[in-house]
């Protein structure tokens, strides 16, 4: 114990023994230091960090068309992402398939930058036929799944950018009578995939008992059909944060009320609400609604969780089955033509000098139509100049014909009305010489009267 670690000769400060076993002993237990090193400021760096980056977040609505699923998320983030959108007539809006429809917005807050991603899904469950409705939904999950996934295997990353849906709002028609066969066999299909939370539509509808009973009868058919929900975590912190928490399990699923316009309640305070005959449902009433609870659980709460149960858990699910297939060739849907590595980088340059190739051809089709599609505008373009040109021709050379025609009319009407000026002209001097003429009599006559008188 009195002797020194360090090797014979070595000159560097030597370490008494019994410091290094008191320092080996020690393990991995915790210890409080004595001054102030630093490391304690780690989190305002990843803060920094983090808002300097700012935050990404994909919501996927699901619903019926005329649920309020547009509106409820106006709600949620005070903000139009549907500004763009065209709302067709009724002779167009009946969709023949699950269409996907993706609009993003940055929006600011505090100095904090979140980049929202609103998945929508028109025309789901609006068909006579309803069956396998789901697919596209599940096709766009998967495909987000492997973009991230060639995203993350790339030689040169860089930042990736996170497109996987981090939840998905179901909503369910508030018919009183339980999850239909749709609503059931949608969430199976989709509850290994995404975080998936019921949400009743419309619950204004609703009187407060017939609310609460709808509300245990869906979880009563979630449960017999063993559909997983997100699961909210157990919180360690004080009792307001428990409370808070058993809250949000107890208000699943999530009765809401969406409405953007603002009206004046009985004491004239400007509220977000529906007026009706008999009173106001308020959305950001918590006696009304579940509106305000769905916004601080999908907000400020539990949209890190939704984050990190999507990459933890989903994800890696789908990665696992991903590199599990790629390792054995029998469960893969393209074999592989060997297990050398170097064939493999061959097979999958051929792959991919295939896909390039098949690619271009549709681009090359692609450009050609449009070409073609081009020409035959500018060609139409063209004709219907050549038509209005045309006519403008016509209709110049008939009002050049009316002008001659007025032309010719007024300077026969000119010559008409001078020669009748002359006429007239000519009368009167003749009428003024007679006149003269017969005062020169009366004077000759007046004159030989008064000789002879």
């Amino acid at each position: 114990l009195t002797g020194t670690h360090a090797a014979p000769g070595d000159k560097r400060s030597r370490l008494p023994l019994v410091a290094v076993s008191s320092w080996r002993s020690m393990g991995t237990a915790g210890r409080e230091l004595d001054g102030y090193v630093g490391f304690a400021n780690l989190p305002n760096q990843v803060f920094r960090k983090s808002v300097k980056r700012g935050f990404e977040f994909t919501l996927m609505v699901v619903g019926r068309s005329g649920l309020g699923k547009s509106t409820l998320v106006n709600s949620l983030f005070l903000t139009d992402l549907y500004c763009d959108s065209i709302y067709p007539d009724s002779s167009e809006r009946i969709p023949k398939t699950t269409e996907i429809q993706s609009s993003t917005v940055e929006i600011k807050e505090g100095g904090v930058r979140l980049r929202l991603t609103v998945v929508d899904t028109p025309g789901f469950g609006d068909l006579v036929n309803n069956s396998e409705c789901w697919k596209p939904i599940i096709g766009h999950v998967d495909s987000q799944f492997e973009d991230y996934l060639n995203s993350e295997s790339r030689v040169t990353r860089g930042i990736l950018k996170d497109s996987r849906i981090h939840c998905c709002l179901y909503f369910i028609p508030p018919s009183g009578h339980g999850l239909k066969p749709l609503d059931i066999e949608f969430m199976r299909q989709l509850h290994q995939k995404v975080n998936i939370i019921p949400v009743i539509a419309k619950a204004d509808t609703f009187t407060p008992e017939e609310c609460a009973a709808f509300k245990r009868t869906v979880m009563r058919d979630i449960q017999e059909n063993k559909i997983k929900i997100y699961d909210f975590p157990d919180l360690e912190g004080d009792d307001d944060e428990i409370a808070a928490n058993k809250q949000l399990k107890e208000s699943i699923p999530f009765a809401v009320v969406g409405s953007l316009s603002s009206i004046s309640d009985d004491k004239g305070k400007r509220i977000r609400g529906r007026r009706y005959p008999w009173g106001i449902a308020e959305v950001e009433n918590l006696d009304h609604c579940d509106f305000t609870t769905l916004r601080n659980m999908l907000i400020r709460t539990h949209m890190q969780d939704l984050k990190d149960v999507t990459n933890d858990t989903h994800y890696e699910n789908y990665r696992s089955q991903r590199l599990a297939n790629v390792i054995n060739p029998a469960e893969r849907h393209t074999p592989l033509p060997a297990r050398n590595p170097m064939a493999q980088i061959e097979f999958e340059r051929q792959e991919h000098e295939a896909k390039m190739r098949k690619m271009e051809e549709e681009m090359q089709q692609v450009f050609t139509q449009k070409v073609m599609e081009k020409e035959h505008k500018l060609r139409e373009s063209e004709a219907d100049l050549q038509r209005r040109h045309e006519q403008m021709m016509t209709q110049l050379e008939k009002q050049q014909h009316d002008l001659d025609e007025k032309r010719r009319q007024f300077e026969q009407d000119k010559g008409e009305f001078q020669a009748q000026q002359r006429r007239y002209q000519q009368e009167q001097e003749a009428q003024q010489a007679q006149k003269a003429q017969h005062g020169k009599n009366d004077k000759a006559k007046t004159h030989k009267r008064g000789i002879f008188a």
